[in-house]
């Protein structure tokens, strides 16, 4: 009787290690993370948990991607992403900081405000919207979004209005 409690116990034991390796495996996967550089400054960004955001980090796996965007409206930078991202548009007011989808190929950088039916991929979080004016307003900018393991090579230009 005592030996098959022990064996029971043990049983029980290694079960419970199997799981916390498993924990530990999707903590690992939890850290890492897409990261978002404006010219060389990266972007903290928490992104959405949708169908875009997964497709978008499927496509950045293998190596980053770089975005040339251009200003528009006096209100944000958009670029194009290359590729089709899945679609979930809801009207949507916008700020500073606001990242999302238009149109399902462009990608959509705000330092201002605007209302329009888009699929949210993430906002910037470590930046005030004055930051983010300063970054995004002077002219085209170049994103380049990665995974954090990556070595990204980050290459940036600004243009002067004339």
């Amino acid at each position: 009787m005592i030996m098959k409690r022990m064996i029971a116990m043990l049983l029980t034991l290694v079960l419970l290690c199997a799981g916390l390796g498993m924990a530990e495996t999707g903590d690992e996967q939890e850290a890492e993370t897409m990261r978002l550089w404006i010219g060389e400054t990266a972007v903290q960004v928490a992104w959405e948990d949708n169908d875009a955001v997964r497709a978008l980090r499927k496509l950045v796996a293998e190596q980053p991607l770089t975005i040339e965007m251009s200003m528009y409206g006096g209100f944000e930078q958009v670029g194009s992403i290359g590729t089709d991202l899945p679609r979930s548009d809801v009207q949507t007011t916008t700020r500073a900081g606001d990242i999302v989808l238009y149109a399902g190929d462009q990608m959509v950088v705000f330092y201002g405000s605007n209302s329009w039916a888009y699929t949210r991929l993430g906002r910037g979080t470590d930046r005030t919207d004055e930051e983010m004016a300063e970054l995004l307003s002077g002219g085209d900018v170049t994103i380049t979004v990665g995974m954090d393991e990556q070595e990204v090579v980050v290459m940036s230009y600004r243009t002067e209005e004339i």
